[in-house]
């Protein structure tokens, strides 16, 4: 996976991460939220139901009140309460019944065929004691039970919601219930409009997640295409100052060996044919010929010494030899000779003891290209009578600074000029290229040029 893709991916996965924290997060408080929601609406419900049975429950108690204030316990009074109690009806399925405390049914008026049955031991669809309950309920003074019955209007199984109390010198438990299937459906409704809210939210996340994560890797992809553009054209812009700089190179080794070698040779060849004509001749015309061959040899001296100056500024062999502190010093002494008495080059070599490692040639070449350029450059535009070079080895980097007191630039002129600072522009590429950075500092005191690298990249410029 490339560096792009990388950084693409670990923007996206952040934020898919994020975006699922947050669904989790949603999802759990909905959920307790929905939760509470249904705890509230089914304590509302059943409060309202409670004081609905409760209001029934007294109604019929006040009803048969004539009858067991009167203290008779005979058949007929009773039968006339069991007469009074089923014709007390509310709604489709309210109705109420009656037990005695052994569990008999006394009187029922939806289910007469259970009339008379003794029912202490059924048990409902969940398999619980109803009446044995219902009977516990109504001895502690009355109370709530929830069951499962049938509900007469549907003939299906329901949950119920009963009260009942004890008349006691009777023997009789009497109580009503409310069938609990509508608040079961209405929290059911509930239910699933909450779950429908927390499906829609969560698409709704996971549709921003996506659009998202698209949308970051749609900026990288472009980024991408902007950088490939940006680095296409830089790379042929490279091409064209390495051509060019080729053909610049071609060119002054042309002028070098035309003006000054081919001409020597010229001359060399046209003195050794005159002279071998010479040697023929009277004795005075052999002693020019022998004059003439020693002028020869000098001129061949003059030769070789062109030959070596021209194979020095294509690559120093002091450089590979000795080291760059020694080809900078030695370049420092040609500059000198060159300059002659009105400039003064001077040149420190400052290292920290135990950086005395050789360094990579590539950054030999670099250093020592930098030095030259800016020497070149003092000499054609600084006018500057000091110039300094000084060469730092420290434990975490390598610095070289070339210094002058001359009349500097305006760096902001030269950059913006697309013919001029060609020469700042290759030292800057140069030592971009090996992981440094160049430094520059110009003013009407003198120019300041640095060249920094760190010594922890070395490592990578070293070939395998």
């Amino acid at each position: 996976m490339k560096l792009r893709q990388k950084i693409i991916f670990l923007a996206i996965v952040p934020l898919c991460l994020a975006f699922t924290a947050i669904a989790l997060v949603v999802r759990y408080q909905a959920v307790e939220l929905a939760s509470q929601q249904r705890a509230a609406v089914e304590a509302a419900y059943l409060a309202s139901k409670n004081t609905e049975l409760r209001h029934y429950v007294d109604l019929a108690q006040h009803a048969l009140a004539h009858l067991y204030d009167t203290g008779r316990t005979d058949d007929a009074i009773k039968e006339e309460a069991r007469h009074l109690l089923a014709d007390l009806e509310f709604g489709d399925d309210g109705y109420f019944f009656v037990y005695d405390d052994t569990g008999r049914s006394i009187m029922h008026p939806r289910q007469p065929e259970l009339v008379g049955s003794e029912m202490w031991n059924w048990r409902d669809a969940s398999g619980s004691f109803t009446i044995q309950h219902l009977i516990e309920r109504a001895r502690q003074g009355g109370g709530y039970e929830r069951y499962l019955w049938r509900k007469p209007s549907s003939k299906t199984v329901a949950p119920k919601l009963g009260y009942v109390i004890s008349l006691p010198r009777w023997g009789w438990v009497i109580g009503t219930g409310i069938y609990l299937d509508d608040v079961e459906a209405a929290l059911a409704q509930i239910d699933r409009r909450n779950s429908g809210y927390l499906h829609q939210t969560l698409l709704l996340i996971a549709s921003i997640a996506l659009a998202s994560a698209l949308a970051v890797g749609l900026a990288g992809l472009l980024l991408n295409l902007s950088e490939h553009r940006v680095a296409d054209a830089k790379l042929r812009q490279l091409a064209q100052r390495v051509v060019r700089s080729q053909e610049e190179e071609r060119a002054r080794l042309s002028r070098d060996l035309h003006d000054g070698i081919s001409q020597w040779l010229v001359s060399i060849k046209l003195q050794i044919e005159a002279a071998l004509v010479r040697l023929n001749g009277t004795p005075e015309q052999a002693a020019t010929a022998r004059a003439g061959f020693e002028k020869t040899a000098t001129q061949i001296n003059g030769v070789l010494a062109e030959v070596r100056r021209i194979s020095h500024d294509l690559r120093p062999a002091i450089l590979d030899d000795l080291g760059l502190a020694a080809a900078l010093e030695h370049l420092c002494g040609e500059w000198r000779d060159a300059a002659g008495a009105g400039v003064e080059i001077v040149f420190e070599n400052q290292a920290q003891a135990g950086d005395g490692a050789a360094l990579p040639d590539v950054v030999n070449t670099v250093l020592f290209r930098i030095a030259q350029e800016a020497l070149t450059n003092i000499a054609r535009h600084a006018g500057a009578s000091r110039i300094k070079v000084r060469l730092y080895q420290g434990h975490n980097l390598l610095m070289l600074q070339v210094q002058d007191n001359g009349h500097g630039f305006d760096l902001g002129q030269v950059d913006d000029h697309s013919r001029h600072g060609i020469g700042l522009r290759n030292m800057r590429e140069r030592i971009e290229a090996v992981g440094g950075e160049l430094g520059i500092d110009s003013s009407p005191a003198g120019t300041s040029i640095s060249a920094v690298i760190a010594r922890a990249s070395l490592p990578s410029l070293i070939p395998a």
